[in-house]
């Protein structure tokens, strides 16, 4: 289980850091003069795109992953459901991760709040992906876990 945690954050946090750089890189790609007319057709197509992107992934990724894990919870085998229930945070995190780096260098780019609030979205998405002891004990229904 101690892996299987410490795989988890290090994907968990790898996007917070994703997150560090793309503010990094949206300030640079702005500073240089790089941005995109929010009211522009190509505006308007990459934030509609990007909304429906955060405001479909996150609710989908925590549904999908809750009825993931009720059917990994009915496995036998211990190893298998941690290895099944990493490659499924994995996912989570990574629709998660994938929304808030995009929403914060579009932010920059198209200088648009509604791209900072999709972030925000996403991030409190990602917030409840948070990986810990208790909660995957509680996810595949675990009796006694010694390690």
């Amino acid at each position: 289980m101690k892996k299987t945690i410490r795989d988890i954050s290090i994907a968990y946090y790898a996007f917070y850091i994703l997150a560090i750089l793309g503010a990094l890189a949206g300030y640079y790609i702005l500073r240089n003069g790089f941005t995109i007319d929010p009211q522009s057709q190509n505006g308007i197509t990459l934030s509609t795109v990007l909304i429906v992107l955060i405001i479909g992934s996150v609710p989908l990724s925590l549904a999908i992953f809750n009825k993931h894990t009720k059917k990994l919870a009915l496995l036998e085998d211990e190893s298998e459901k941690f290895i099944k229930y990493r490659k499924a945070a994995f996912l989570r995190i990574m629709v998660l991760g994938v929304g808030l780096v995009l929403g914060i260098v579009f932010f920059y780019v198209m200088q648009s709040q509604s791209m900072i609030f999709c972030a925000g979205i996403a991030a409190i998405g990602l917030f409840f992906c948070k990986p810990n002891e208790s909660k995957i004990i509680s996810d595949l229904q675990l009796e006694e876990f010694s390690e």
